[in-house]
């Protein structure tokens, strides 16, 4: 099967925290096609906070911290320093840590630093990374931004309340990839930048609670980064500023 086949030959990827569970699936998966026939990828850039330390072909690791502009800065030079950009995928996010910071079940739990916390990784890091990487773009055949949103992140399909800080912080993210669309479709007509919502994927992120999930719903990484590299594949330029899940279909504001 050749990946991303609605992409020129030999495209440049970089996937934007590397080292959690989708985004290293992307990586692997991305690596293993790599010698397939037909193949588009030429490199992947790999970068995240934390080290890589698994060997891949045609993967190259670089550090990247979401809260550090100048480390964003700096990893967007290195992703091109040979040729431009065709993908960039932002497999970053948070939605608990330790024993502090837990998705809220009630309002009496909302938390300013959690909020701030989840705003500053969920919402404003992978909007430093586009205001670094979509200049990197080439411009002469289709291009994609995507960054993992989640269906929770949807006004229109809020039913349930909860998880405050999360849902608010993935709703700020689609406002912004909007935003970011309508600018960059001005010099890049010929390219995406959209949201990704991955499903409920078997990770360290989700883990905890996922306990009442029917098997048949829950992904494991692996299938996860295969419906999302085939979503990358069918998206075209009519569809930048939206928000799509790994089926494709298209998720509401």
């Amino acid at each position: 099967m050749t990946l991303l086949a609605s992409f020129p030959p030999e495209i440049n990827v970089a996937v934007i925290g590397a080292s959690g569970g989708i985004g290293q699936a992307v990586v692997q998966l991305l690596s293993e096609n790599f010698s397939s026939a037909g193949s588009r990828i030429s490199v992947v850039h790999a970068f995240s906070r934390s080290s890589c330390h698994t060997e891949l072909q045609n993967v190259t690791y670089g550090h990247i911290d979401l809260e550090d502009e100048a480390s964003v800065a700096a990893a967007a030079e290195l992703a091109t320093k040979d040729r431009p950009l065709d993908l960039v995928f932002v497999a970053s996010g948070i939605l608990w840590q330790g024993e502090e910071l837990r998705p809220e079940k009630a309002m009496r739990e909302i938390d300013i630093n959690g909020l701030m916390r989840l705003f500053a990784i969920n919402a404003a890091g992978p909007t430093l990374v586009a205001k670094h990487f979509l200049p990197k773009l080439r411009k002469d055949a289709k291009t994609l931004f995507a960054a993992l949103s989640a269906r929770v992140g949807s006004l229109g399909d809020n039913r349930l309340g909860g998880w405050y800080s999360y849902r608010a912080s993935k709703a700020a993210l689609n406002m912004l990839l909007r935003t970011l669309a309508i600018e960059h479709a001005r010099q890049w007509p010929q390219s995406i930048v959209a949201g990704l919502h991955p499903g409920t994927v078997d990770t360290e992120l989700s883990r905890p609670f996922t306990a009442r999930t029917p098997e048949h719903k829950l992904f494991s990484a692996e299938i996860s980064a295969c419906h999302l590299l085939g979503v990358m594949n069918r998206l075209g330029p009519e569809d930048t500023g939206q928000t799509f899940a790994w089926d494709g279909s298209r998720i509401v504001f």
